[in-house]
This record gives C-alpha cells, structure tokens and sequence, in this order.
C-alpha cells in the first residue's frame, strides 16, 4: 500500500514542477520570492522616493532577464546545441542588462536632488553592491536555465516511457500476428498452383515469401532499420497481394540515390499500415483496375513518403473505430518518436485515397 501512495506524491510533485495547469502558480511563487528578496536589501535604509525607484527599475529588469534566457535564448540555442552563441548571448545580455539598470537608477537618482545625489556618491564609494547584483543575475540565469533544462528532461523521459509502453504492446501484438495464418496458406496454395503452370514464378514467389517473413521475424525486432530494407519489405508484400489480384497495378518511385538507402535508418514497419489500409481499400470487386503508387524523396534532411491507391466499391463494414484503429495508431507512434517534427496529411476523395508523410532522418 506504500508503494502507489509514495508513486502517486511523486507524480503530483512532478506535476508541480512541471504540469501546465500549475504554470501560473509557479510564476506568482516565483515573482513574489524574487519580490521578497529585493525588498530585504538593505534598500529599507533608504528614503521611500529612491528606495521604490531601486526595487522597481531592479526587480522588473531582472525578471525580464529570468524570462528571456528561459523562453528565448535556451529553447533556439541551448536546446539546438548551439553552445558557443547560447553563451555568447547570455554574456552580452547580462552585462547590458546590469549597465542599463545602473544607467537608469543614476539618472533616476540625479533628478531627486540633494538624497539622489548622496546615494550617488555612497554607490561610487560602495565595492560590494556591483558583486551583489551580479551574484543575483548569474543565480537567477543559472536558475532559469537548470529548470528549463529540467523540464526537457522531465518531458523527454515520459515520452522515453510511453514509446517503450506502446513498443511493449505493439510487439505483443505483433507476435500474435507476425505470422498470419489465413495469409500463409493462401501463399502456399498459391505456390502449389503456380508449380503445376509455372514452376519459375512459383519460385520467384517463394523468395518474396521468404524475404516478406524473414523481415518480419528478424529485422523487425530491431530498433532500427534501413529504409531499403523497408521498402523491399513494402515490395514484396505487394507483389505477394499482386499474386491474387491480376487486376491490381503496384508501383514504387524513389527519387533517392541508391547508395543512401541503406545509410537512411527508420523505425522498422513504419509505413507498412499505409500501405496495408491501401491493399485493403483499393479493392474493386467488379473487376476495374486497381493501383497503388508510392513515392519517396529526400529534402533538406527529411524524407517525404506518399501513398496513392484507388478506391474500389466498398465492401468493409462501415466501422469508423475499426477503419481508422490503425491509422490512429500510426499517429501516435509518429508523435511518440519525433514529437512535432513530422508532418502528416491524410486525404481521400470519391476515387483515391493518400496519404503525405514528412519525417526528420
């Protein structure tokens, strides 16, 4: 009984630190502590007109500092690697920062006469307040950029977590459908019949169907694969649907050059739901041809995959869930796997269905 009561105050200290819902309470608590802290200087000795001007011109320019590095400079730069510009930056915004705030707490001071000017004076003979503000604006980056960095963190690893979950589950489902049974014997019966009329086919049939289960059982056990392996995956499991369907036209176009396709990695059986829904739906049972087309391309470090087939009379039961259960799947694993770096787009008209998916490689 311990163990869910201590996980469950886990989750909602991290939901604290963390959690969308608790964005503005953490920001009151974070601008009042900081309000807090100036107000305990030793600005209380100071009469009230110049003190207030010091904790006004001090207080918002720090936050503004705390902020910028937060939501600007860590998220384009620290976040994307680029070190020596993050740093760079930081450098150049603290020291204006704290130059422009001594500008105008000087000026500010000039015109309030004979206690602006003596306060003048004593911050000239005075040597800790200068370390004292830097001391502050260096604490409150560091502290604006460990939190940042803890979040990132904090996010990245329940994304870690929920792949690794969906993994597990798709992987038990896979196992129990790695090897259809319905589909092998089909194949085989298909094999028997094309020995007795066409005993060369037959065996360009067996290879396919080696390789189609070969994949299947091996290489997509692993993390990652190549995209031409992936592809002769795609390839041979049209040409086996191909074998039952003389009326069914399959065509791949990949405007890659050959000797990239085995350096592209990809999360194995990536497309393979598109084309699947693409057999399925192309199907036309008064007998009119039937295409699927695919096309790939690489661009600017991304890889473009569009999938085409026409649609046929329907014959699937309108089932919403069951039609669009392996699509939403798919969703989620892209968003799993790079966030929001992909693009999805997904269209269908009385005659063709496609499907345009951009990812990073």
């Amino acid at each position: 009984m311990n163990q869910p009561t201590e996980t469950f105050k886990q989750d909602k200290g991290i939901d604290l630190l963390i959690g969308e819902r608790f964005r503005p309470l953490r920001h009151a608590v974070f601008l009042l502590a900081l309000f807090l802290l100036f107000f305990a200087t030793k600005l209380q000795d100071i009469p009230s007109t110049i003190k207030y001007g010091h904790l006004i011109v001090f207080y918002f320019g720090f936050v503004a500092m705390f902020y910028f590095n937060m939501y600007v400079l860590v998220p384009r730069f620290l976040f994307k690697t680029q070190y020596f510009k993050y740093f760079l930056l930081l450098v150049l915004i603290v020291v204006s920062t704290l130059e422009s705030l001594s500008f105008i707490v000087e000026h500010y001071l000039s015109i309030l006469g004979p206690d602006g000017k003596h306060e003048i004076e004593q911050n000239q003979d005075d040597r800790i307040g200068p370390y004292v503000g830097n001391f502050l604006a260096i604490t409150l980056i560091l502290l604006s950029t460990t939190f940042k960095l803890f979040v990132r963190w904090m996010k990245d690893k329940e994304r870690i977590n929920e792949l690794n979950n969906l993994t597990l589950r798709m992987e038990l489902n896979e196992l129990r459908n790695q090897i259809n049974p319905h589909f092998l014997f089909n194949m085989l019966n298909n094999v028997k019949a094309l020995i007795r009329i066409d005993a060369e086919k037959a065996t360009v049939v067996i290879m396919k169907l080696s390789e189609f289960l070969r994949y299947q059982l091996y290489e997509n056990n692993e993390g990652k694969t190549s995209l031409h392996s992936e592809l002769q995956f795609l390839s041979n499991l049209a040409e086996l649907e191909k074998i039952r369907r003389d009326n069914l036209t399959f065509t791949m176009n990949a405007e890659i050059p050959k000797d990239r396709l085995s350096h592209i990695l990809l999360p194995p059986n990536l497309f393979t739901t598109f084309l699947e829904n693409a057999i399925k739906y192309s199907v036309d049972i008064n007998g009119k041809p039937e295409t699927i087309e695919i096309y790939l391309s690489v661009k600017d470090q991304t890889l473009c995959f569009k999938c085409c087939n026409s649609k046929g009379v329907d014959i699937w039961p309108t089932d919403a869930k069951s039609n669009g259960l392996g699509l939403a799947n798919i969703q989620r694993r892209l968003e799993l796997l790079y966030a929001d770096l992909f693009k999805l787009d997904i269209s269908s008209t009385p005659t063709a269905f496609s499907v345009n998916l951009i990812i990073p490689i």
